[in-house]
């Protein structure tokens, strides 16, 4: 308990957090997200950690820096420089109708396989500048050609609000199956990606959905990926039971490495978790890919290594069939990744190895 406290403070002892700066102009690359969200807002205009009952939508444009390097996210420190720092241009709120009008509008843009949603929801511990900058960076260093959409549920942006955002989670399962509906009316098929708690909020929020209507998942959901998920193992088959088949592709990025997870495990009285599992056989009834990414070291923590290690992510630029093709062909493009595929009944198992 008391190296599970030390872990706790130095984690509360952290750099001061991240928070948006809105500087019109021009420099940078200009990418644009939409956004909804379920947190209040402060009097000026801020999403708050506090909790609101309606899911409200709107557009970011962000400004990525010309020096910008692969896995960081460059915060304005002192005077903002469009050539140095990550800040948003420019900001809209939309109302429902204006929402869906503006995902028809980003998917015809783009050519015919680029026509789908890849919707991120962040995980615990974060602001809601974090989450939707942490985004934007993964968008631009990935070159993710689909439509961008974040969704911001009300984490407390504090690491020691664990129960609050365990909480907060929860409430948002709602303003997520309202986002995703909301993206399907506007013809969008989505691939939802979750990092750490936002996993199981997607988790919670698939199988509410297969409870009221499961056809709504076969029709819209073509893919998910859950990045370092804090989800217990057991609760996650039972999830995985509930909502029957699970859309393809299904990847879970993990590694042994995560002391974020570690010491949720620990919070938890258990061993692991689902985003650092030992034994791939505790999920071998289910049709899932695991990506073991334990041997990249270079991410500023291990609880980001899929999001923010630079070796990792240049893996993946230099490797196009992973796109859109994974979920055709998923022996085919598992085998272009360097490292060790092993297959235990349904879960592929893929131990990556840095090139």
């Amino acid at each position: 308990m008391r190296r599970v406290l030390f872990l706790v403070l130095l984690l509360a002892a952290c750099a001061p957090r991240g928070m948006i700066t809105y500087l019109p102009g021009d420099g940078g690359t200009l990418r644009s997200f939409l956004v909804g969200t379920t947190r209040g807002f402060s009097e000026d205009g801020r999403p708050t950690s506090e909790r609101h009952q309606q899911l409200r939508f709107g557009r970011l444009d962000i400004s990525i820096p010309d020096e910008h390097e692969i896995g960081q996210i460059e915060w304005p420190r002192g005077k903002p420089d469009p050539s140095r720092h990550f800040l948003t241009r420019d900001f809209a709120e939309y109302d429902r109708q204006v929402f869906r009008t503006e995902v028809r509008r980003e998917m015809a843009r783009r050519p015919a396989e680029n026509q789908s949603v890849a919707l991120f929801v962040h995980g615990y511990n974060n602001t809601f500048a974090e989450g939707m900058y942490r985004f934007a960076q993964v968008v631009h260093d990935t070159g993710m050609p689909e439509v961008a959409v974040h969704y911001s549920w009300p984490s407390a942006g504090n690491p020691l609000g664990y129960g609050y955002d365990r909480d907060s989670m929860l409430f948002a399962r709602d303003g997520l199956e309202q986002m995703m509906t909301e993206i399907a009316a506007a013809g969008g098929k989505i691939t939802l990606v979750g990092h750490s708690m936002g996993s199981l909020l997607i988790m919670e929020t698939l199988r509410q959905i297969a409870i009221r209507d499961r056809s709504f998942i076969d029709r819209h959901i073509e893919g998910v990926i859950l990045i370092s998920p804090d989800v217990d193992i057991e609760l996650f088959r039972q999830q995985a039971q509930r909502i029957g088949e699970l859309p393809q592709p299904f990847v879970i990025f993990s590694s042994s490495q995560d002391r974020i997870l570690r010491l949720s495990a620990s919070l938890t009285g258990r061993r692991d978790r689902l985003g650092n599992i030992e034994d791939v056989r505790e999920l071998a009834e289910l049709k899932v890919t695991v990506l073991d990414v334990s041997a990249f070291d270079d991410a500023e923590s291990s609880h980001n290594t899929a999001l923010a290690s630079p070796s990792f992510l240049r893996l993946v630029n230099s490797i196009p069939a992973l796109d859109r093709g994974f979920a055709d062909d998923r022996a085919g493009n598992i085998g272009l990744l360097p490292g060790t595929v092993l297959m235990v009944q349904n879960v592929t198992n893929v131990v990556i190895a840095p090139n």
